[in-house]
C-alpha cells in the first residue's frame, strides 16, 4: 500500500506564529498566561499548550492580572475595551491574514458600504470580523441557500480566510446581479487555497483519502468535504487511533492531507499507523511519499 502525503498539509504560517508566541509566553512570562478561547482549532495542540501552562478563558471579564493571548482567529474589538492594559499584558497572536480582513471590513464600513462577510456566523474569526464592521455586517454562509436580502445600493464583501474560492465566486456572482455598487476584497488566505488544491488533486489519484485535523476546525472540515467530492472514500480523523483496518481493504494508494491547525507530530503518528497497516497487509516494505507540485 502506497501512502502519499499532500505537498501542502498541516500548520500554516498564522498557526505556527500563534503557537510559537504562546509557547514563548508560557516560558518567559511570570504569572499566569491565558488564551481567549482555544488558540487554534485542534484539541491535541490545545492540550499540549495546556501542559505548558496556558489556561483557556472564555470571558475576559474574568481576568484582573496576568498575560492574555489573543487567538489566531482574532477577537471582537468590543471585548478589548474591558481589559486594563496596566494590569493585563496582551499578546496579539491574530493571524496577519485575519487582521487584514478585519481592516478591510472596517474600511468598507467607514466608507458607507453594507458589509457582507462570507463564512460561518458562529465561527470566532467571523464574529471578530463583524465587530470591525460596527456589528452591522451581514453574514452569508455559502454552503447554505443564498438568502434574498435588500442590502442597499453599496455593498462591500470580505471572506473568512479559510473559505473555498468556488464558494466565494458563487456568492459574488449572486451579488453582482442584485447590487448597483459592489466592492470586493478577496481575503481568502493563499495557504488555504493551496492546501485545498493539493488535496483535491491528490484525492483524484488515490483509492482513499485520510483528512487529519480537529473536528472543530472549519478548514479541515472543508478539506474533508472537498476530498469526498472526488468519488473515492474519504475519512476525517483527529488522531491515528481512529484509523480502522477495514477502510483499507483493496486500497493500493492512500492519500493524506491535514488542516492548517494540525500539528506535524499528529500527522506523523497517522503516517506511522498507516505504515503499520500496510505492512500487516503485505510483506513488502511500506512506502510513504510526499507530493511535489
Amino acid at each position: 500500500m502506497e501512502v502519499i502525503l499532500a505537498d501542502k498539509a498541516g500548520f500554516c504560517f498564522g498557526v505556527k506564529r500563534a503557537i510559537n508566541m504562546a509557547s514563548e509566553a508560557a516560558v518567559s512570562r511570570k504569572g499566569k498566561v491565558y488564551t481567549y478561547g482555544p488558540l487554534i482549532h485542534n484539541p491535541q495542540a490545545v492540550e499540549s499548550l495546556r501542559r505548558e501552562g496556558l489556561e483557556i478563558i472564555n470571558d475576559v471579564a474574568e481576568l484582573d492580572s496576568g498575560v492574555l493571548i489573543l487567538r489566531s482567529h482574532g477577537i471582537h474589538p468590543g471585548l478589548l475595551k474591558g481589559i486594563n492594559p496596566s494590569k493585563i499584558e496582551i499578546i496579539d497572536a491574530t493571524c496577519p491574514f485575519v487582521k487584514k480582513t478585519q481592516e478591510k471590513a472596517k474600511l468598507l464600513y467607514e466608507e458607507g458600504y453594507r458589509v457582507v462577510v462570507l463564512g460561518q456566523a458562529e465561527h470566532p474569526e467571523v464574529r471578530a470580523i463583524v465587530g470591525y464592521a460596527g456589528d452591522e455586517a451581514v453574514v452569508i454562509n455559502p454552503n447554505q441557500s443564498l438568502p434574498e436580502l435588500d442590502l442597499g445600493a453599496k455593498v462591500g464583501v470580505v471572506a473568512q480566510t479559510t473559505l473555498n474560492i468556488e464558494n466565494f465566486k458563487q456568492v459574488v456572482g449572486h451579488l453582482l446581479a442584485t447590487t448597483k455598487e459592489l466592492r470586493i476584497f478577496n481575503t481568502i488566505c493563499n495557504a488555504t487555497a493551496e492546501t485545498q488544491k493539493a488535496a483535491l488533486e491528490l484525492a483524484r489519484r488515490v483509492d482513499l483519502m485520510i483528512v487529519v485535523g480537529g473536528r472543530n476546525s472549519a478548514n479541515t472540515t472543508r478539506l474533508a468535504k472537498l476530498c469526498a467530492t472526488c468519488g473515492h472514500p474519504s475519512h476525517h480523523i483527529e488522531t491515528a487511533s481512529e484509523l480502522e483496518l477495514e477502510w483499507f481493504r483493496g486500497a493500493k494508494r492512500v492519500g493524506v492531507t491535514a488542516g492548517s491547525s494540525t500539528p506535524g507530530w499528529v500527522i506523523e503518528e497517522v503516517l506511522d499507523r498507516l505504515r503499520s497497516i500496510g505492512k500487516s497487509r503485505s510483506p513488502k516494505e511500506e512506502t510513504v511519499t510526499r507530493e511535489r507540485n
